[in-house]
This record gives structure tokens, sequence and C-alpha cells, in this order.
């Protein structure tokens, strides 16, 4: 059985994508509606630098149709504390801050670490520990973003494949992590779209990721963002992948 690839973009108010992607008589108010139409995932990002109140939450669920994902990423402090103490009130505040109000359309919370951070067996070890696997009896999964050269090792592949999560992936040329399957789901970020294309990525790119993330689908659900790179380009080249993969929004 395949399992569902959920493809979709970084956030969803950006200035150029009125020009590109949503209709010119689209009210701001109802892009969030309409992109979760022509998208199956969307990754909200605004939250890395600040949280939302509840009913936010509740209120982008709402305007999305059945099946479609978010994926969250964690305000950043969470990934900056020192103590297993610290690490665990951090994670706790801001799962129990009304990220899970988005219900059956929370994907996941992806865990970005600063690119300086190093693999330390303890500390990640503490900060795996501390991440719960459901609230308020919602399931959670997790994905966890680092870019260093020092958690390539079969000590961290483990810690993840131990507590079921992810490891994010991108084909920025100077990501250092490759694809691993640690979890139930694969998580990707494609970041290297070009103005040159009119759909970011040349066509036989897109077929080749097509491939990919079907072959990835063969054992766990899969979510791909196209995100940075040519950011006024990545509507429509997740809307060509999502053709490919023949899995339609």
């Amino acid at each position: 059985m395949t399992h569902p690839i959920r493809i979709g973009i970084g956030g969803w108010n950006y200035e150029p994508w009125e020009e590109t992607f949503y209709p010119g008589d689209l009210a701001k108010k109802r892009q969030l509606e309409y992109a979760s139409r022509q998208l199956t995932a969307i990754e909200i990002n605004s939250t890395f630098y600040r949280n939302q109140k509840p009913h936010v939450f509740e209120n982008w669920a709402e305007q999305t149709p059945d099946g479609f994902k978010f994926t969250v990423k964690a305000q950043r402090f969470t990934t900056s504390r020192k103590t297993p103490g610290e690490m665990k009130e951090a994670i706790d505040w801001f799962i129990g801050g009304g990220v899970t109000k988005l219900g059956e359309r929370l994907g996941a919370i992806n865990w970005q670490f600063p690119e300086s951070r190093k693999f330390d067996a303890d500390y990640f070890g503490a900060f795996l520990d501390a991440l719960p696997a459901e609230h308020e009896g919602l399931a959670i999964r997790h994905a966890i973003k680092v870019r260093n050269d020092s958690f390539k090792t079969d000590e961290f592949t483990d810690m993840l494949r131990k507590h079921g999560c992810a490891l994010v992936y991108s084909d920025a040329e100077d990501w250092p992590m490759p694809d691993v399957e640690t979890a139930d789901f694969a998580y990707a970020r494609l970041q290297e779209s070009r103005e040159t294309y009119k759909a970011g990525y040349a066509p036989a790119a897109l077929d080749d990721w097509a491939g990919t993330l079907k072959d990835w689908a063969k054992t766990r659900e899969v979510y791909a963002f196209f995100v940075s790179g040519a950011k006024a380009r990545d509507p429509l080249a997740a809307q060509e992948l999502i053709k490919r993969v023949g899995q339609p929004a």
C-alpha cells in the first residue's frame, strides 16, 4: 500500500504570490482557504518567531478541507534550552500554547536546531525524551531539523528511531543530512527552486523528485515543502509535483 504524499509550501502570505499564485480578485483573508485547495500541506513557519493564540490555530484548521495537513515549526527558543528541565518546560509551553487546536490537520511539529549545534548524546537524549507522543488526546509526531556533520552517526539515528522522530531532509547543496528512515513519515524541504524555470525546477528534476517521493511512500507517509530558493515559483512547483505523484489536491 502506498502511503499519502503531502506536498506544499512554507506559509501562505507572500506578496509576490498575489501575482503568481492567487487570483487577482481574491481577498487576502481567503488566501489560506484557496491555497489549501490547490496544495495538500503547508508548513507554518511564522511560529518559529512567535506563538499564536489557540483560536488562531483553530481558525486556520476550519479554513482548510478534510485531509489537508499543516506542519508547524516550533518557536526557536525551544531548541536552545540547556538543561533537561528547561527543555521540558519550553516544549510543554509550546505544545500547550494552542498548536493542538489544529486537531487532525496537524501533521507534525518541526523542531529546528541552529546550524552551530553539534551532536551531543546526553543533550539530544534529554530533548527527545521530553517530546510528548500526545497532548489532550491528540497524537503528535515530531521532525528534527539539524545541520551539522556531527549528526551523521548511528547513535543519533538510533535515538530518532527509538522515539519515532523523522529527520528533516533538504535538497540544498550545503545540507549535510541524508534521508534516513527513522519514523512512519518523511519530511523534506525542497530549497533549490530557480527563477529560470517557470515551476522553479526543471521538468526532469520534478520527475526525479516525484519518483523519490513515491519510493519513500512505499514505507511511510511523506511531507515535502518547497521553501526558499525562488520563492515566487514555489506554489507552482508544488502543484506540478502534486500532478506527478498522482495524488491530487
